[in-house]
């Protein structure tokens, strides 16, 4: 309880654990999940929001982060170059030997000196000469569409047909092979397009797109992708002895899934001994909390020296590892994407577990005693692959723990 107020202390953890997720490229609903809150919750705390109490008074609640700064392409000068270049000047360097030092072209060191000067004093300020240039960039110039009447007309009239701006910039190398300046890629239409104040074509034409969209949809980052796991450490940077099995305490996980995927079962697998234990899942649920829980509390059980590594796919109930690898002392390896053969001790026992727990049934129907039961008679059972030993009799060897 925080100055009188109870959840407080807990709710300005989650807040703070959410906006290092956001930062860190995780997408809100995903950040959501992993920190155990509403998404709703999430999108308030994004955006900001506005309450109206019960006696008319509004109260804005400021936006947790701020928007992610624009990032600039590397072929435009950063300030910090701007800086060097002012700085190599003034020791006398020509322009030449200044571009080999930063590794830019002679002729844009050239170019920069003579556009960016100070209007005033006529000098080169490097400050000055960095937000010269990014007015200059908020203000683009009007394109080759708008400035040519023939292009534009041209392009409608395709745009009209419903072709796509690939097959229009085709067909101007075409229609204007000898005319270069009338060629565009098709970057240039969309453009034109989207933003028609710079293209010159009509509000209406948007509808030819065969999307139908008035403005760009936008793409996540490639880090960005939704249910993408951060920190994650691959399988071939497993040890090398949980490869041949001759080291015991090397473990495989996965789910099996239930009716509608609203169920699951976590089943985990020892490497050598094929030695198997069973996740309740309160409820089914098999979110990154009730995994992870479940990991710790199961794990905590076997013996320090059998809890080597463990193994998963890149499943979005793993989005705890790192509190799972702290909470056990035991390493989490993660399989390449699709690659169930890279766990083929689990995926064994999984299909063996089909036996009890059918595909497309109700998995929450099944009780923690119940996949105890289902684990020993599992675990009793003779394997050739084993010598016809038992996993339950070669864990115990293994620990020096009975099983039973």
């Amino acid at each position: 309880m925080v100055g009188g107020r109870p959840g407080v202390g807990r709710q300005t953890e989650k807040r703070e654990r959410w906006a290092g997720l956001i930062a860190r490229g995780v997408s809100n609903s995903e950040a959501c999940r992993i920190v155990g809150i509403n998404v709703r919750t999430g999108k308030r705390w994004r955006h900001g929001r506005t309450v109206t109490t019960w006696d008319g008074r509004s109260l804005h609640y400021a936006p947790v982060i701020t928007s992610r700064k624009a990032e600039i392409s590397d072929r435009y000068l950063s300030e910090d170059e701007r800086v060097t270049i002012a700085d190599l000047r003034r020791q006398g360097l020509s322009m030449r030997a200044v571009a080999e030092r930063i590794g830019r072209s002679p002729s844009t060191i050239s170019r920069e000196l003579r556009r960016n000067q100070d209007p005033d004093g006529g000098q080169y300020r490097p400050f000055v000469a960095h937000k010269l240039a990014v007015d200059r960039r908020t203000r683009p110039g009007r394109g080759k569409i708008v400035n040519d009447d023939v292009l534009r007309e041209f392009v409608s009239n395709l745009l009209k047909k419903r072709w796509s701006p690939e097959q229009i910039s085709h067909e101007l190398t075409v229609a204007f092979s000898d005319d270069p300046a009338r060629l565009l890629v098709p970057e240039t239409i969309y453009q034109a397009v989207y933003r028609p104040e710079l293209g010159g074509l009509h509000r209406e034409l948007p509808k030819a797109l065969r999307t139908g969209r008035r403005r760009r949809k936008p793409h996540r980052r490639g880090d960005e992708r939704r249910g993408r796991l951060v920190d994650m450490t691959m399988i071939d940077q497993r040890p090398a002895e949980a490869d041949d099995r001759a080291t015991p305490g090397h473990w495989e996980g996965d789910l099996i899934i239930g009716e509608l995927t609203r169920s699951a079962i976590g089943t985990l697998v020892e490497r050598s001994s094929r030695f198997t234990i069973l996740l309740h899942l309160p409820a089914g649920r098999h979110t990154a909390e009730a995994v992870r829980d479940a990991l710790v509390e199961a794990m905590s059980a076997v013996p320090a020296h059998l809890r080597r590594s463990l193994t998963w796919d890149q499943g979005k109930e793993m989005a705890m590892h790192a509190d799972i690898a702290r909470a056990v002392g035991m390493p989490v390896f993660f399989c390449e994407k699709s690659s169930p053969w890279q766990r083929p001790s689990n995926e064994n026992t999984n299909g063996l577990l089909r036996d009890y727990f059918p595909k497309g049934s109700d998995l929450r129907v099944h009780d923690a005693a119940r996949l105890g039961e289902v684990a020993a008679e599992l675990n009793d059972r003779p394997r050739k692959t084993l010598g016809w030993a038992t996993p339950a009799r070669l864990l115990e060897r293994f620990s020096g723990v009975p099983t039973g």
